[in-house]
């Protein structure tokens, strides 16, 4: 091969040199905040749970009472397309992957709740509860996720507990229940790889530092690696979205985290009181849930921190035609959010499981071949209809990869339409090659 030729430039490298070191702390800055994606799985939804409720045999008994009412109140994939307004030729895939999810993995995260849903108690009765729940937590990981034969009960994937939070009124019970209840599960064997902490109603950055310094305590106490434990910040408050001083606090809630944030939750009713939103119209798609939602998006963008939107109140119980009334509403919710690239919510009742799985499924599965073909298409360098570029070819794949993580797809499927393997998929992602 012959020399390679000249090509003319005016610059000298020492410009770039220059560029490249007053640079260097810029560089080093947006690797830190902003390392993107984490590659695990994240959970389509979160089910909370009383303290003094949870049980063995809770996951279990959620899974059963959902099986029960889907198979009241909608037997059948025709029965399922006509309630929820489900394609024809999604109803059957949808229906059975239903039943299939309900059966074998009812709830993809668990919180046990010491906070709203648990409320004030006497200390030496909270405190038996937490010890209880760290308990029931070890033995539910030693016996497995698919109901095991031992260990005393199943566990879902990422389980954990929602402490009370950092204002003062509450702060120490909060703090000695967390305490009681990450001991509880060190003296059992050691903290669970699915564990989830989340810290309720902040509204300062400083209270996340507090949980951070918490945290490095109690894993200099027992030996832990520094940074082990991770947790949620639930988003509440509207001094957690605009703070007193005209700044987007929840970016200063996960700087403040010092990198163990993992996600921000919404909490639809106690941030739609807080702007004084009357009880009939509090709702995950009210405009004020809708700017606080897209402030927590923009605030977590490439930070590695996920998103999950909140709940609905309005139960799926009684009358077929109530339960059916419940549905759509749940159902739909979940479709926006999911439009809206929020992909996890909160659950709060057995019959919201067939519905949040349905509205799942069928989001994953609708778009499955064309979001098949584009990535092909851009892969191949083939072109097509749509000229794709690099981020939306990782928006592909990471579409994909959700819709393989909860079972609304299978990897066979997927890789006869891509011909790509699941380590191609994360690569395209920018995931590390070993998800969880």
């Amino acid at each position: 091969m012959g020399q390679q030729e000249t090509v003319a430039t005016s610059l000298a490298h020492t410009v770039r040199e220059g560029i490249g070191a007053a640079l260097a702390e810029v560089d080093a800055d947006l690797a830190r905040r902003y390392p993107g994606d984490p590659g695990t799985r994240q959970p389509v939804h979160t089910v909370y749970v009383p303290g003094d409720v949870f049980a063995a045999d809770t996951i279990r008994s959620w899974g059963d009472q959902a099986l029960a009412a889907l198979d009241e109140h909608a037997p059948d994939a025709g029965a399922l397309a006509t309630v929820l307004g489900i394609p024809d030729e999604l109803a059957g895939p949808v229906h059975d992957r239903v039943r299939a999810k309900l059966e074998r993995e009812p709830i993809e995260d668990l919180r046990i709740d010491f906070e709203d849903g648990y409320g004030p108690r006497a200390d030496a009765e909270e405190d038996e509860a937490a010890a209880r729940a760290a308990a029931l937590v070890a033995a539910a990981y030693r016996g497995g996720t698919s109901r095991p034969e031992a260990g005393g009960g199943t566990a879902a994937p990422y389980m954990g507990i929602r402490m009370k939070c950092m204002e003062a009124a509450v702060r120490d019970r909060g703090i000695r229940t967390l305490d009681i209840f990450l001991t509880g599960l060190m003296e059992a064997g050691g903290l669970p790889d699915g564990l989830v902490l989340t810290l309720p109603k902040v509204t300062y950055a400083e209270q996340v530092t507090a949980m951070v310094r918490l945290l490095e305590a109690f894993e200099k106490a027992r030996g832990l690696e520094s940074g082990r434990i991770g947790f949620e910040i639930q988003i509440e408050t509207t001094q957690s979205i605009l703070g007193a001083d005209g700044r987007a606090t929840v970016a200063r809630m996960i700087e403040a985290a010092e990198g163990r944030a993992t996600s921000l939750h919404y909490g639809t009713f106690d941030y739609s009181a807080s702007c004084g939103v009357s009880a009939a119209h509090q709702s995950l798609d009210h405009p004020v849930a809708d700017h606080a939602k897209a402030v927590m998006q923009v605030a977590a963008a490439g930070t590695g921190v996920r998103l999950s939107d909140g709940s609905t109140n309005v139960l799926p119980v009684g009358a077929t035609t109530q339960v059916h009334d419940a549905w759509r509403l749940h159902h739909g919710l979940v479709r926006r959010s999911l439009a809206r690239a929020y992909y996890q919510g909160w659950d709060m009742h057995p019959g919201h499981l067939p519905t949040r799985y349905a509205a799942v499924y069928a989001f994953y599965r609708e778009g499955l071949e064309q979001a098949a073909a584009r990535l092909a298409a851009y892969v191949a360098k083939a072109g097509g209809a749509v000229m794709d570029e690099p981020a939306t070819a990782k928006a592909l794949s990471g579409y994909l990869l959700r819709g393989l993580d909860c079972g609304a797809v299978d990897t066979a499927e997927v890789a006869r339409l891509t011909g790509l393997t699941r380590a191609d998929l994360d690569a395209l992602a920018g995931r590390p090659a070993k998800t969880a």
